[in-house]
Parts: C-alpha cells; structure tokens; sequence
C-alpha cells in the first residue's frame, strides 16, 4: 500500500471551515469524509447560489467548487468571489478553471484530498479536465521516514494516512462507482449483459432518473446512448410526457433552429403555416438532444437561454413561450474537450454535464457478447423462424473489434440471418464483417 504523510493534526487548528459546492452527492459525499479525517468542518452546496449564500453566512477558510454546477458562469463565479473573499482559499474541480487552485496555506491538503476523491471515481472524472501534472505533483507531501508496513484494510473503502507523528489514521469512504460491487440484479431489461461496466451505466441511470437534473451520455457511436436516454425517461417522473428526440447532427444549421423552437407562419421562405418545435412538443417530459456536439455554436446561444430559464422564443415571434422539459443530450465528442478548446461553448457544458453517464464501447464488454447475441435473434424471430448460432460463428464475433459497437453486431446478426435463409443455424460462413453497416 503506499503511503502519503500529511501535516501532524495535532498542529492543526481543530476547527476550519472547507465549503464543497457540486451538485453531485456522490463528489460532496468522498470530499467530505477526506476532508473531515483531516479535522476540516464541511459545509455543502448543491447549486453555486446556494455556495454563495453559505460562504455569506460561514465565511469558510477554503472552497473547493465543481465546475459541473447547473446555474453558474464559472468564469465569472471565481472572479466575483475572489474580489468577495479574497482570503479564502479556492479550488476548482474540473472544467476550464481546472488549474485555478488554491495558494494559501491549506492549498496542499485541499488538492490531496480532491486527487483521492478523483481516485475513487474514474467514471466521473475520466470525462472531465484534471489538474495538470504539476497540480497534481504538488499535491503529494514530501515522503517522511520509513515505517512499518500496514496491513492492508479488507474494505476497499477504507485508505490509511501515515501522519508525520507516526500514527495511522484510517479513513471510510462512501460507497462510489470504484468501490460498488457489480450486482447483477441492478441491471436495467434495456441493458444486456452482467459486464460491471453495464451494471454501473444501470446504477448511474437509477440514481438520476428520479430527479430533474440533466443528463450527459457520452460515449461511442452505436453503444446504445438513446436506450440510455429513453431509460432515464422511463424512470422518471416524467414517463407519462413525451419523450421527444433530435439528432443535431441530422438536420441542416439552416433548419435546426426552427425544428427545435418551432416557427410561426411566414417567418421564412416556405413556411405556410405555423409549427410547434420539438422542445415545446416535449412539455412535460423529456427532450433528448443527441449528437449534441455537432450544434452549431450560434444556436448553442439560444439553447442556452433556454436551459437557464426555461423559455424559448419561436422563429419569427416576438413572444416568449414557457416550457418545462428535462433535458438528456448524448455525444460521441470529448465534450470536456471541445468546451476547453473553443469549439463546445463551456457555459452550455456545465449545464448540461451536471450529471454524466458513459456508455461503453462493446471490446470493453465482451463478455456480453452471447447474451447480446440471444437478444438480437430473439428479436429478429418475432419476424421470421428463431435462429440459434453454432460455437463457432461465436467464436468469430469475439474475435472481432467491434468498432461500429453493438448496432455493428445487431446488423452482422441480421444480414448474417438473411444469408442463413431457411436454416435454424447461424454459422461461420454467415459472419461477414466486411458489409457492416456502423
């Protein structure tokens, strides 16, 4: 196990302040149990209003600020309360202030304790920008003199700190997406497969459906991000509203901003008759904005407005529209990345990132392959005759990589049944790669 000295906490003020703002339970959660073993007192914000009336009211000797929150510029945020609390230290975690950080005397246990916090929870963090090396570096403490081993804890919840006073003090996390056993009956039915990476696409989805937060699903182009997307929708409270798609990448810049916001009669060339957008038509329930990266970043303006404020404005009308829609966007796109470089407007990305799910892509899962299989002719014979697939046809597939996903298998699957014609066996000779419709 390796060991990490930190200052003795016997030399430390018994009561600090760290104020945690981040609209992830799970992030405040981890922080506050690292921060708490380190004798900080913890505050919680959900939302950056709410991190701004706390820090009115406690005047904290530290903030640590998730980049992810729904309802701030962050920019702007960290500018204003730097000017406000100019004492104070401040980290932020992730996003275009990733390597703003703190420069006070609490800044090397801040950044320990985020660097074990991001540790815990790959899932989340691996899609959003880290600090940079040398943030990172100087975030380990200086290396103190040896000590005995330490038996290692038999929770994987538990990480021993070795204080320069030579004792050992164990720390117990929450339960996060590192430390979760797979369990296999969390498995959404519109998820195949007991892979812990599906089990935990299915844990994230249960955890979120239920509120109104948005959802980003990132993940490779044919791993079943609108699957995601209609799970959430049938989980939530919504269920009973439409559930309405675009795919921004499918329709032409000219005609995205009229099918999302609608158009009134007149408006432009071939527009006879008034019609109702596609965030008005979802009302009630949920939009799915899929392929969200390919937005043009001028109608990524006015789907901003609307996402802080919930009103949109048809093409061509001067009145505003109120519409309550939860929204769920999904991209094949680094998204962290493009808000970074210019390309994705940051501020869109925070409000839309809130709360990320990642869809794998099918070589990480193969062991899904023979229930995926199942799946696919099972679906395929309400049509015609069930077709079952000999070992070797099986041992084909999994020696495939699968760079279309599983809609490349869903589609080997079915030409290869074609090909079958009347026989009740897929077999080998059936399997062709090389047609594959990704």
């Amino acid at each position: 196990m390796q060991l990490f000295s930190i200052p003795s906490l016997s030399s430390r003020p018994r009561t600090r302040t760290v104020l945690v703002a981040s609209a992830d339970s799970s992030f405040r959660q981890r922080l506050a149990h690292l921060l708490a073993g380190l004798r900080w007192q913890v505050q919680e914000a959900e939302s950056g209003a709410q991190a701004w009336a706390h820090a009115e009211t406690i005047l904290p000797e530290a903030v640590i600020v998730d980049a992810w929150l729904p309802d701030l510029d962050l920019d702007e945020f960290l500018n204003e309360f730097k000017d406000r609390f100019p004492e104070t230290d401040l980290v932020t975690a992730g996003g275009d202030g990733a390597a703003e950080s703190a420069r006070g005397p609490y800044r090397q246990e801040l950044l320990y304790a985020l660097r074990r916090s991001q540790e815990t929870d790959t899932a989340a963090w691996n899609a959003a920008p880290s600090f940079d090396d040398a943030a990172v570096e100087a975030a380990r403490p200086l290396p103190v003199q040896p000590v005995q081993p330490v038996e290692p804890p038999s929770s994987p919840s538990h990480v021993a700190l070795t204080p320069a006073a030579g004792k050992t003090v164990s720390i117990e996390f929450g339960r996060t997406a590192a430390s979760v056993e797979a369990n296999p009956g969390d498995r959404l039915p519109e998820l195949i497969g007991n892979a812990p990476c599906m089990i935990e696409v299915s844990r994230r989805i249960r955890l979120v459906a239920p509120r109104t937060t948005p959802v980003l699903i990132e993940g490779p182009t044919g791993s079943g991000k609108e699957i995601v997307a209609e799970a959430v929708h049938r989980l939530s409270k919504r269920n009973r509203k439409p559930f309405v798609a675009i795919n921004c990448a499918a329709i032409p810049e000219a005609l995205l901003e009229a099918e999302l916001f609608g158009h009134t009669r007149g408006a432009f060339t071939g527009a006879v008759q008034g019609r109702v957008g596609r965030i008005e038509a979802a009302d009630g329930g949920t939009l799915f904005l899929d392929e969200i990266g390919e937005m043009p970043l001028g109608l990524q303006a006015k789907l901003l407005r609307f996402v802080e404020c919930g009103e949109l404005q048809r093409v061509g009308d001067n009145e505003t529209v109120k519409v309550d829609v939860r929204i769920v966007a999904a991209t094949h796109r680094p998204l962290a990345e493009h808000a970074q470089k210019g390309s994705f407007r940051s501020d869109l990305y925070y409000r839309l990132a809130v709360f990320l799910i990642r869809t794998p892509p099918l070589a990480e899962h193969l062991e899904d392959l023979s229930p995926l299989v199942e799946h696919f002719l099972a679906q395929m014979g309400r049509e015609t005759p069930v077709k079952r697939i000999d070992p070797g046809a099986l041992a084909q597939l999994a020696a495939h990589n699968w760079p279309g996903n599983v809609r490349e298998l869903e589609h080997v699957l079915e030409r290869g049944a074609i090909l079958a014609g009347d026989s009740p066996v897929l077999t080998a000779r059936e399997i062709d790669f090389g047609l594959a419709v990704n």
